[in-house]
């Protein structure tokens, strides 16, 4: 799947770094015989998740630990990056290296609902902590005027 998406001509794909380093072993191997360079990063732990809902999937450990483990997985399998929650981004740039790509859903501008998210930054935050690049849904997606929500994110991050 990671060599078709490549072929494609994809600048980005993930897998899930829960998959184990064998799997995503394999995926790097196949966007190797893509031919292509697309970024390979692996998920971590999802934004929408707390301490609780870690738990009830059957993981005891502290959240920012499980993020860690598989962040340094995701690190030692090869691959590019992780996608993670800003909140992590200080802790796995000091752990895994400033080359080591960070993508950051759970991006909400102050203004913006929560939704379904648990661990969120505002974009200044997010840039400010180490996030290469930020996943910015609802709060562009639904506001009234997409456009005008998108340049007030733009100007917040030109006056870092």
């Amino acid at each position: 799947a990671c060599e078709a998406a490549s072929r494609l001509g994809v600048w980005m794909l993930n897998v899930h770094a829960s998959g184990g380093t064998a799997m995503m072993q394999a995926a790097r191997e196949g966007v190797a015989k893509s031919g292509r360079q697309p970024l390979l990063i692996a998920v971590t732990v999802l934004t929408s998740m707390n301490q609780s809902a870690l738990k009830e999937i059957g993981v005891e450990d502290e959240l920012q630990n499980q993020v860690l483990r598989l962040a340094s997985l995701t690190r030692q399998a090869g691959l590019d990056g992780v996608v993670c929650s800003a909140q992590e981004a200080q802790l796995l740039k000091k752990q895994l290296g400033e080359d080591f790509c960070l993508v950051t859903p759970g991006i909400r501008p102050k203004t913006a609902s929560l939704d379904d998210q648990s661990r969120v930054v505002t974009p200044s935050q997010a840039v400010a902590w180490g996030a290469d690049y930020l996943v910015i849904g609802r709060p562009i997606t639904q506001a009234a005027d997409p456009l005008q929500a998108l340049q007030a994110i733009h100007q917040e991050l030109q006056n870092l």
